[in-house]
């Protein structure tokens, strides 16, 4: 009987020691597919500061962090491209003119955003050449829509996003990093309507969607999967009586509904970083590994699909 393994991972955020081990992860779970579904590039740039005597000033963490050496400075830029921050080295006359002018900083954050996506094209390209490892590489909904064009650029990675994809002989895939609307107002963010116009577009071009590989960022609506703080109105966390952070679903309805509707034999999803978990939505096995991308903690799901079923999961971390 013929099986496909699948190793899946989600919300990368920018850290260059996550992606390398996701594409490591083909040789050591055996993996026929790897899948990041959604989420790869950072979110934030942190400044370095030159200081006189060749010093260097930065703020991480909410804390200020002084560099005395060339060494220490080498290892808190390995530090922070490891935890998915962007970093400039800098000094105050182009500080002031950050200060003044956002878009400077913007345009900077774009700039370094593109270079590492670049980069990990180049990585992935010379590791998976002459390989048989299908890599599926997608953007969320926190990632801009100028990515697009540099994973294109690709040999070995493919961007799902939208089409059609044949997983093996038996299974197709559908994709979206799509989500419905957040507080924060993402780039690829939209409206439950849009969303599941997207979804069904695709799903109306599925052979047999009942085999098939629904591949969403965000998860199924109020379901294991989908669990996060919720936030008031200055989108800070509420908390219960006793001190805990008020907890509530996220996810999406639309999704939701076209998992119910159409059945496919697996859901994976992101986006909910703390909401690691598996979910039944009638006979589909719906798959939320959670991220740790931070601690430099590569959170997955292997997965092994037979001609017509899931026939084994287990998620990973290392």
């Amino acid at each position: 009987m013929t099986r496909t393994r699948i190793f899946f991972t989600s919300d990368i955020h920018g850290s260059h020691t996550i992606f390398v081990k996701f594409l490591n992860a083909a040789k050591f779970y055996k993996a026929d597919v790897i899948i990041a579904g959604g989420d790869i590039t950072g979110k934030m740039i942190v400044p370095i500061l030159e200081l006189p005597g060749g010093k260097y000033k930065a703020h991480y963490l909410n804390s200020e962090t002084i560099i005395n050496t060339k060494e220490e400075l080498a290892k808190f830029k390995k530090l922070l491209h490891s935890a998915g921050y962007y970093m400039h080295q800098t000094d105050q006359i182009e500080m002031e003119e950050f200060r003044k002018d956002p878009k400077k900083i913007d345009d900077l954050f774009l700039r370094l955003m593109l270079e590492r996506v670049k980069n990990w094209v180049d990585i992935a390209d010379e590791k998976l050449r002459g390989t048989q490892v299908k890599c599926f590489v997608m953007p969320g909904n926190d990632d801009r829509h100028e990515i697009d064009e540099v994973l294109k650029r690709s040999q070995c990675m493919i961007n799902p996003e939208g089409t059609v994809q044949q997983i093996d002989s038996n299974h197709e895939m559908i994709s979206t990093g799509h989500a419905n609307m957040t507080p924060w107002r993402c780039p690829r963010d939209i409206s439950e309507e849009e969303l599941e116009a997207k979804i069904e577009g695709m799903a109306t071009m599925l052979k047999k969607p009942t085999n098939a590989v629904f591949c969403f960022h965000v998860p199924p609506y109020n379901t294991l999967l989908d669990i996060a703080p919720v936030l008031d109105g200055n989108l800070k966390p509420q908390m219960e009586p006793g001190g805990s952070f008020k907890m509530g679903p996220a996810g999406s309805t639309s999704v939701r509904r076209a998992i119910e509707r159409h059945q496919p034999v697996l859901g994976l999803h992101g986006h909910i970083h703390e909401s690691r978990a598996a979910a039944k939505l009638g006979g589909t096995l719906c798959l939320n590994p959670g991220s740790e991308y931070g601690e430099g903690i590569l959170r997955g799901a292997v997965v092994e699909l037979d001609e017509k079923k899931v026939k084994d999961y287990a998620f990973t971390q290392g």
